[in-house]
């Protein structure tokens, strides 16, 4: 079964999750605003991504112009913020067993079905 993690403030997680109802995939929704992934869940999806945890933020959030913006930051410490911020996270996430993407455009959810 698909997760996909979402705010449900984020116009693209919506849409995300209209796509997924038109393909009649079965999904979970992980609220990660409100159950915040641990450390340990954070590097999984980042190793699924296959990606560097700098590319799973969003550096344009005031948060992280403010407090982290031109700092030389561990991939430890990057995930850090990104639990103690989650907002920081980058979205929409689409995880289908041992394979990941961010879902930007939407229509990259089809690389992982």
């Amino acid at each position: 079964m698909l997760q996909i993690y979402h705010n449900s403030r984020c116009t693209k997680l919506r849409e995300c999750l209209a796509f997924l109802e038109k393909t009649g995939q079965e999904y979970e929704v992980v609220k990660y605003l409100e159950a915040i992934p641990s450390f340990s869940e954070l590097e999984a999806i980042i190793k699924k991504l296959r990606i560097k945890p700098i590319e799973l933020i969003r550096q344009k959030e005031k948060i992280w112009t403010e407090n982290f913006k031109g700092k030389i930051l561990s991939d430890r410490e990057i995930i850090q913020a990104m639990i103690s911020y989650p907002i920081l996270i980058e979205r929409p996430i689409v995880i289908n067993r041992d394979k990941a993407l961010i879902a930007r455009p939407i229509e990259k959810i089809v690389m992982i079905l």
